[in-house]
Order: C-alpha cells, then structure tokens, then sequence
C-alpha cells in the first residue's frame, strides 16, 4: 500500500503545472478515491488539496522569484486563469503578493514535497476483526462539532452534560445489537481529518432495522446498510487510547492491510473505570477489501 501511495505522490509531482485528479491519484494508488481522501488526511495532517495546493505556489514561488517568465506565463503554468486569481492564491500560501516578492525578492513558504514510509513502534500488534454486519440504525442525540485529536473535545462533553438523564435512560434502552450499550458515533464530513474539521456526532445506541418509527419520536435516527466492519479493541489512559487508536488505525492499519474505508459512520464503545483515569475501547469502521 505505501508503495502505491508513493507512486501517486510522484504523480502529484509530475503534474502540478497541469490536473491532480483525485480519481487518477486513488487508481494509482490501488484504493477508492473515498479511502484515498481520507487516508491522505490522516497520515499527511492537510487535505489532499491543500497540499497540492501547497506544493503548486512552492514551485510557483520558485518561478517567481527566478524572474525568467512574467507574472502571468507563471500564473497560467500552474492552473490560474487570471494573474488576479494567481495573486490571492500566492498571498494566501507566503503572505505577500507574487510583484512584491520579485521585486523585493522575499522570503517564501515552502512546502515540501511528502512520501510516506511505516516506522514500526514498540511491538504491540493491533488486535482487530472482520465482521459482516446487517443493515442497523442508530438512534440517539446527534451534534455538530470541532474535531479534537487530543485531550477531552469540550464540545462533545458540553452536548452530553446537557442531555436529560431520562433521555440518555430511553436511549439506552433501544440497544439491541452490537457494539451494546451507548456508543459515541462519528461522521467525518467530506475528506479533511485535521483538527477543527467539523464533524457529527451521535449519542446513541445500534439497534435492528425492523423495529418501529414510533418508538424513536423525538430522537435522530440514521439507517446504515449491511456491510463489512474491521473492530479494533485497545485499553489504556483516558482519553489518550481512544484517540490514538483512530490515529493508528489510518496510520499503521490500513497502510498495511488490503482493506480500505468505505462511506459510512465511525462508532466507538467506550468502558471507563471507575475514576474515568482508564478505559477499554471498541472501534467499529466501515470497509471494503481491496484487491491484492
């Protein structure tokens, strides 16, 4: 897998004065262009476009401040219609415009240019399973909010404290298929994975696709279709291990496994300790095997 996701990267490389189309970069990279996305978020720390963004006004800095092409032949080289378009980009990556920097000749922001390698660390194999699951809903309370890779996200902690303990006992209540019991449910919206990104987040339960409407009335329900699952279990401090085992799973996982992610929520059973200090934790993400 890394070994692909390279070759899209040189591909990146050789096509930054013309289109990066994501689609070609995902067949490169053998994968879907859902999983790629995604997995180019979370192992580079930036969207895939802002990347290529990125390294094409690092070139395009470079041509500048060379002076052999005028401000417009270098605009249009790299994709801009318009040297006013060009211009905005420019600033928006160095922080001064593209004349400015000739003339003066300014320092400029380099992006540089990413490959991706595996650094094994420690020797703890991730435990994980494959698992066939029928079409479920989820039903709960659900919010919007800021992505938080580390340490407590308050927006999520303010939304559950506001929760009416009768409300958080009836959903509680629906839980009839696994993971039981309340589960924290994720859906990243659109393929950035950095933090801040807004995301939705479900208080709620899993439960069979045959049951009632009425017995979700005032709820928020979401039906997910039959499909396949990779669960991963790990147990430590709070929350550190639960944030660690998503960064590992698309950083060390799906590298090096011929599975990758599919469309659809992210769901996350957590059992804390008495004193909330340690907690054991299930993670249930949507896949799809890949060719090998």
């Amino acid at each position: 897998m890394l070994e692909h996701l390279n070759r899209a990267m040189d591909h990146i490389e050789d096509h930054l004065d013309g289109t990066v189309d994501a689609a070609e970069l995902a067949r490169i990279a053998m994968t879907s262009e859902y999983h790629f996305r995604r997995l180019f978020s979370a192992l580079a720390g930036l969207p895939l476009s802002e990347y290529v963004r990125r390294r094409r006004l690092t070139v395009a800095g470079a041509e500048v401040l060379a002076g052999e092409r005028t401000l417009l032949d270098v605009a249009v080289r790299h994709g801009y219609t318009s040297a006013e378009a060009f211009g905005r980009a420019f600033r928006a990556v160095h922080g001064i415009g593209p004349g400015e920097a000739r003339r003066t000749g300014a320092v400029l922001r380099s992006q540089p240019r990413m490959s991706f390698r595996l650094i094994v660390e420690g020797s703890t194999a991730m435990e994980y399973r494959i698992v066939e699951k029928e079409a479920f809903r989820i039903v709960g309370k659900k919010a919007r909010v800021p992505l938080v890779h580390e340490g407590v996200n308050p927006a999520i902690a303010e939304f559950i404290k506001g929760l009416a303990p009768e409300t958080v006992q009836r959903i509680t209540a629906l839980s009839d298929r696994e993971p039981a019991g309340i589960v924290s449910v994720t859906e990243v919206l659109g393929d950035k994975r950095v933090e801040g990104t807004e995301v939705d987040y479900h208080h709620a339960v899993v439960t069979g696709a045959e049951r009632a409407e009425e017995e979700f009335e005032g709820l928020d329900v979401q039906d997910v279709p039959a499909g396949t699952w990779a669960v991963f279990e790990s147990s430590g401090p709070f929350p550190q291990t639960l944030q660690n085992l998503w960064r590992d799973v698309f950083t060390q996982w799906f590298p090096s496994n011929p599975y990758a992610s599919r469309p659809g929520p992210e769901i996350l059973r957590t059992l804390p300790s008495a004193d909330w200090t340690e907690a054991a934790a299930q993670l249930w993400i949507p896949v799809e095997r890949m060719p090998v």
